[in-house]
């Protein structure tokens, strides 16, 4: 089957050996290097966000082990392999300092490469943040396909059928299941990192937590928590017209969330 023309947005990825893990990696762009780190779905895409944002920087998507078209290596047991990973990864990249954005399970990991990293971060921004205690409003592990629908784009997301759409269905059940696997194996017991709190005073580059207005799956009054232990971190809201956001902000406001995320690339030069 020719992927591409089964798959709304669907873009062959690049590759890059990143200490033997053949890593997927799409880029596209010019201006301050800005590094996005995706959440636990929607893989293997060029979605219009990252599009919007790569007018203004050079974007750098690459998918985590274990998920998208990066295999799942034996080696992955914790968030510190991740953490490590990212880091080779710069390396290879030939990058010594990175303006650092994550969503969600992606803006967790984040977090975790900025606190181990901090020297390597020019600017740091969480959108909807995981990894503190509580900040899961449900269990992430006991939910139905519907259940999480339902609350990604809270009861809306018939209205965009081009991000649901994985091509062939039996390759998609399989492939969401390695994903499953790989999010298991980092997150399963407990569903937050205890460390983290007490670790993010390290991160010294400027910060950003991005909130959506109405986020069902992540607890705002906790994400909110990261800016009252990051130094100097901000928080702001993303809105867009019509339409009041969800845990998925880059899918219902892609252009105004590239260019909040843009402006504070900007204004982080050094």
């Amino acid at each position: 089957m020719n992927i591409a023309n089964h798959w709304p947005f669907y873009t062959a990825p690049d590759f890059i050996d990143v200490h033997g893990l053949k890593t997927a990696i799409r880029r596209k762009g010019t201006g301050e290097a800005v590094k996005y780190l995706h959440g636990a779905g929607l893989t293997r895409r060029w979605l219009p966000f990252h599009e919007a944002l790569s007018r203004s920087v050079d974007l750098i998507v690459p998918e985590h082990p274990g998920y998208g078209d990066t295999p799942f290596p034996e080696w992955l047991d914790g968030f510190s392999d991740v953490v490590i990973h990212y880091a080779e990864l710069l390396d290879q990249l030939g990058i010594a300092k990175v303006h650092l954005v994550g969503h969600s399970f992606g803006g967790w990991i984040a977090a975790e490469i900025a606190a181990f990293f901090p020297e390597r971060l020019a600017s740091l921004q969480l959108i909807a943040p995981a990894g503190l205690k509580d900040a899961f409003r449900h269990d992430i592990f006991r939910q139905t396909g519907e259940e999480v629908l339902a609350r990604v784009l809270n009861g809306d997301h018939e209205k965009y059928p081009d991000y649901l759409e994985e091509g062939d269905p039996v390759e998609a059940i399989v492939h969401n299941y390695i994903e499953s696997t790989t999010l298991a194996r980092l997150a399963w017991q407990p569903r937050h990192d205890a460390k983290l709190e007490r670790r993010l005073a390290r991160v010294k580059a400027p910060t950003q937590i991005i909130l959506a207005e109405d986020d069902r799956v992540i607890n705002n009054d906790v994400a909110r928590r990261y800016a009252d232990l990051i130094t100097g971190a901000q928080v702001v809201t993303i809105t867009a017209p019509n339409v009041t956001t969800s845990h998925l902000p880059f899918v219902q406001a892609p252009t105004e969330l590239a260019a909040m995320v843009s402006a504070f690339v900007s204004r982080s030069k050094e």
